[in-house]
């Protein structure tokens, strides 16, 4: 079964060679705001503010979340191919201490 950053580096690579006619750094900027705009259609969607007219549930939101997620891991590996993951993994353990201490005091 494919993991999920097996999934990133298969999807990356799709992505990278729709945007082969680009510089690397353009196509790294353009990854950055496709993660705005996918967080952005959760919110517009929540208030109604979708071209359709029509309110998010919360399953649809958790939809748009999924793709900001999916839209950032692909930024992450475009920045650094070979070390996302690792990239990745220690900035979440650095991040989650506060979250980690305070579950084993408690």
């Amino acid at each position: 079964m494919d993991t999920l950053w097996d999934n990133i580096e298969k999807l990356s690579a799709v992505c990278r060679a729709a945007g082969a006619h680009l510089p690397d750094e353009e196509l790294k900027s353009l990854q950055l705001g496709k993660v705005a705009e996918e967080a952005g259609e959760a919110l517009h969607g929540l208030k109604g503010l979708t071209t359709c007219g029509d309110d998010h549930a919360w399953s649809e939101v958790q939809n748009d979340l999924v793709g900001a997620v999916i839209a950032a891991l692909l930024a992450m590996h475009y920045i650094d191919p070979t070390g996302a993951r690792a990239t990745f993994d220690e900035i979440l353990h650095r991040r989650t201490r506060r979250g980690r201490e305070a579950a084993a005091a408690a």
